[in-house]
């Protein structure tokens, strides 16, 4: 067996085995804190799952009017004027709302345009560079409690718009 498959094979035994360890020399109660942290963990579900069923709603019925392809064939033309691909257009609406939902987008570019082609290639660049802003913002600020955002969206939508052509970019400049 080599190395690498052997550190990853004992990695989490030996994490656990250390924390109990150390647990068991500082005296922690340890099933009583893990049963502290899961009731905290529990709460903290308990408080976010409204945003989150909030947005799962908001991203099927997106999906499922099809509206996301009515704006991919309105913004299409200056988007491919700028050089971004006109396939990966739903991707880039998709991402900042939905991991699973964009993952399923970038498979549907593979299998429409192929992962080697130029928009292939962007959508990769694009589904790893960018992140699920509206998802993120509301797992954690629902889990705190936070009800005004500040500059959060502004600062995450800007974020995103240029992860999404920097993208198209750096695969032209260093993959074309």
């Amino acid at each position: 067996m080599d190395v690498a498959r052997l550190l990853s094979v004992w990695a989490v035994p030996v994490f656990v085995a250390a924390v109990l360890v150390t647990a068991l020399v500082r005296r922690v109660p340890v099933f009583d804190e893990f049963t502290v942290g899961a009731g905290e963990g529990l709460r903290t579900c308990v408080k976010i799952l409204p945003s989150l069923v909030a947005l799962m709603t908001a991203v099927s019925m997106l999906q499922a009017s099809g509206l996301l392809e009515q704006v991919t064939s309105w913004i299409a033309p200056a988007a491919e004027k700028i050089g971004l691909p006109a396939p990966v257009l739903p991707l880039a609406l998709m991402r900042p709302v939905s991991g699973s939902g964009s993952l399923a987008v970038l498979e549907n570019v593979f299998r429409q345009v192929g992962p080697d082609s130029l928009a292939g290639q962007v959508a990769s660049v694009m589904q790893s560079s960018t992140e699920t802003t509206f998802y993120t913002i509301a797992v954690y600020y629902g889990a705190v409690g936070v009800k005004r955002t500040r500059h959060t969206l502004a600062a995450a939508a800007t974020a995103d718009v240029t992860g999404v052509f920097l993208s198209a970019l750096s695969v032209r400049l260093l993959l074309s």
